[in-house]
């Protein structure tokens, strides 16, 4: 069960199974540097670092704005609540889809911060370790039904339990050494009732494979293995 802690202007939620001591240092780049503990993910534009040290491993993320939003208040969002907050919405969603099984990252920590009317707000969750993002996968060279096949499984099992998630793309669809598919990103996500919101998310996943950055080659045909299989 999810524990809170209140700390200077703000709160932290957290799981007490792999937080022992909760507080501030958690999220804070410098402790985990001093340590020798702290990378940042290549590509992730400072918003996500990697956390490993004895035993942990774990990823650290600030929630950031982008687009045009992005140039008056890069880290700062409205305070409405706290259970309005990003980071205390995502890390319950989180919870809640672990809970039932579902292949997401299982939660560690999350925090937010006041100031005035707006605040800012990290995430931790676990590591998938050896996992790689289904674009960086393409990107290596093509890949065989199976995968496709399991990966519309897989969504099938989240659209089937109502989760929606609010920006599915081919970076936060993890692919595993094993076979085994994991979905990132929950933030803005939603639990609501199957319906045709499902084939909109799909269509997403395809938009954002048509305007990757790197080639990524001939994709349609597996993703029409996908979608066979979500449909199923």
């Amino acid at each position: 069960m999810l524990q809170r802690l209140a700390i200077d202007r703000g709160a932290i939620l957290y799981d007490p199974r792999p937080v022992a001591e909760p507080g501030a240092q958690l999220f804070d780049p410098q402790f985990w540097r001093a340590r020798g503990a702290l990378s940042e993910l290549p590509g992730g534009r400072g918003s996500i670092l990697l956390i490993e040290d004895a035993g942990r491993s774990w990823v650290l993320r600030r929630y950031l704005r982008g687009g045009f939003a992005a140039r008056f208040a890069r880290d700062r969002y409205l305070w409405l609540g706290e259970e309005h907050t990003r980071s205390f919405q995502e890390l319950r969603l989180l919870a809640a889809l672990h809970a039932r099984g579902l292949p997401v990252p299982p939660p560690v920590a999350g925090r937010y911060v006041r100031s005035a009317l707006t605040y800012r707000a990290e995430l931790i969750t676990e590591r998938l370790i050896g996992a790689r993002s289904l674009e960086a996968v393409l990107e290596a060279g093509p890949m065989d039904g199976a995968r496709w096949t399991a990966i519309g499984r897989c969504l099938r099992r989240f659209h089937d339990a109502g989760v929606q998630h609010a920006d599915l793309n081919s970076r936060n669809i993890m692919l595993g050494e094993q076979g085994e598919v994991w979905v990132l990103d929950f933030d803005r996500g939603r639990l609501r009732a199957p319906g045709t919101w499902s084939e909109r998310s799909l269509d997403r996943l395809a938009r954002s494979l048509e305007n990757a950055e790197n080639d990524l080659g001939d994709w349609h045909g597996g993703f029409e293995l996908l979608r066979r299989a979500h449909d199923g």
